[in-house]
C-alpha cells in the first residue's frame, strides 16, 4: 500500500494524460491492438512455463525424479533462486545496452536446443552438485526473458492501454501454461512418459522463439509515446 500510493507515474503517462482521460483502458480500446496483444502472448508462453518448471515444480522433480531428500532439494532450490534473483538486475542492465530481442533471441535458442538435455542429466544424476549447476544453467537461460519480459510487454502498448494490455493476456497466459506446469509434468511422470513433458517446454519455448524472431526491438521501438 505504502509503494502504491508513493510511486510517481511515468513520463510517458504524465505527457499524454489528456489523451489518456479520453481513452479509457478498457477491453474495447485493447481490442484495437491486436498484433501487440497476440505478442504478448506469444512471447510469454515459453518463458513462463520454463520459469515455473525451474522454480514451482523443481523441488518436486529433485525429489521425485533424481531422488534427493528434501532437505538437499530446499537447499538446492534456495542458493539456485537466491543467484538467479541476483541475476535478474544484471540481465536487465544488458538489455539497456544491447536490446531487449538479444535476450530474448538468446532465451529462446537456448531454451529450444538445451531444454531436453539439460532435464534429461537432471533426471539421471545422483550428484547434488550436479543438480545445482545444472539447474544453475538452466536458470541462467531462463533470465533471458525473465528480467525483461515486463518492460518489453509494457513497451508494446500505447500509454492509455498499457496496463490492461500487459496485465490481461499476461494473466491468462501464465495462468494456463505456466500455472499448469506442475499439474502436466506430474501427469506424464504418472503415465510414464516424464521425457514428454521435456518435450512440451521445448514446443512452448520454439513457439515464443518464432514471436521473438518477428518482432521488433520494443528498446527501439516502443509504443508509450504513440498515440
Amino acid at each position: 500500500m505504502y509503494l502504491r500510493a508513493n510511486l510517481h507515474e511515468t513520463e510517458a503517462f504524465e505527457n499524454k494524460k489528456e489523451v489518456n482521460d479520453k481513452k479509457k483502458g478498457t477491453v474495447t480500446e485493447l481490442l484495437k491492438h491486436p498484433k501487440a496483444l497476440l505478442t504478448v502472448i506469444g512471447l510469454t508462453l515459453g518463458g513462463t512455463l520454463a520459469f515455473y518448471t525451474y522454480t514451482t515444480y523443481m523441488q518436486k522433480f529433485l525429489v521425485n525424479t533424481v531422488h534427493l531428500t528434501k532437505e538437499q532439494s530446499t537447499l538446492i532450490s534456495f542458493v539456485s533462486l537466491f543467484i538467479f534473483a541476483c541475476l535478474q538486475p544484471v540481465f536487465g542492465a544488458l538489455s539497456d545496452r544491447i536490446g531487449r530481442r538479444p535476450l530474448l533471441l538468446g532465451f529462446g535458442i537456448l531454451g529450444t536446443l538445451f531444454t531436453v538435455p539439460l532435464l534429461t542429466a537432471l533426471s539421471t544424476t545422483t550428484s547434488m552438485w550436479t543438480a545445482f549447476f545444472l539447474i544453475m544453467a538452466a536458470l541462467i537461460i531462463v533470465s533471458g526473458y525473465t528480467s525483461i519480459n515486463a518492460v518489453v510487454k509494457a513497451e508494446l502498448f500505447p500509454s492509455e492501454i498499457r496496463a490492461l494490455g500487459v496485465g490481461l493476456p499476461y494473466a491468462l497466459t501464465v495462468a494456463i501454461f505456466g500455472g499448469t506446469a506442475e499439474y502436466i509434468a506430474l501427469w506424464f511422470k504418472q503415465a510414464g512418459t516424464e521425457q514428454y513433458f521435456y518435450w512440451y517446454i521445448t514446443g512452448c519455448i520454439l513457439f515464443s522463439l518464432i514471436v521473438y524472431a518477428g518482432m521488433k526491438d520494443t528498446k527501439e521501438n516502443s509504443s508509450l509515446d504513440k498515440d
